[in-house]
């Protein structure tokens, strides 16, 4: 969901009794085949490095994403397994054919309110957002009205395909994306 500001968010996230986990700094990478075959199918191939603002070990993630699942809220098989060096996960997936269409820095705060996880989002270019992952239509519904979104629309397109949008808009062609 797209919000104007995280601040009444996380200070209802507080109130709620939410644990903090962390902050961090993300960069994505995003792959595909050159002929774009993952994105027609509506998958994704994601390299990510996070480095944690208030220190800590950086760590790095590989994601594969498959189509869309119906339903109200979205939903998608997800396959990610830690990795040793974001670099080399990357160079490993390019020499095997696999091209980056997109690079994109991220900031993120995460919380845990019951059995739901909240992320406090800010990509580039298009605002910030507030993801809430949990087991279940009704509890991720019943984080949403605690946290007072309830009547928030829920945004159906990624990240990347709202980055890209907003590339395509706005006539931007470099497709490495960084915050500030």
């Amino acid at each position: 969901m797209r919000v104007a500001s995280h601040d009444p968010v996380r200070e209802r996230l507080v109130a709620a009794g939410a644990e903090f986990i962390e902050r961090v700094m993300e960069r994505n990478q995003i792959l595909d085949r050159p002929d774009g075959s993952l994105r027609g199918r509506g998958c994704g191939l994601r390299v990510r490095s996070v480095e944690p603002v208030e220190g800590g070990p950086s760590r790095a993630t590989m994601t594969f994403k498959g189509p869309r699942a119906s339903g109200a809220f979205k939903s998608r098989e997800e396959l990610e397994t830690d990795v040793g060096d974001a670099e080399v996960a990357l160079a490993l997936l390019q020499q095997i054919g696999f091209i980056v269409i997109l690079s994109y820095e991220k900031r993120r705060e995460s919380w845990r309110l019951g059995s739901c996880r909240v992320e406090l989002d800010r990509p580039p270019m298009i605002g910030r957002y507030v993801e809430i992952e949990g087991p279940d239509e009704a509890a991720i519904q019943s984080v949403r009205e605690t946290l007072g979104l309830g009547s928030a629309e829920v945004e159906g397109a990624s990240y990347v395909r709202l980055l890209l949008r907003a590339c395509n808009e706005r006539g931007v062609t470099d497709r490495s994306l960084t915050l500030d």
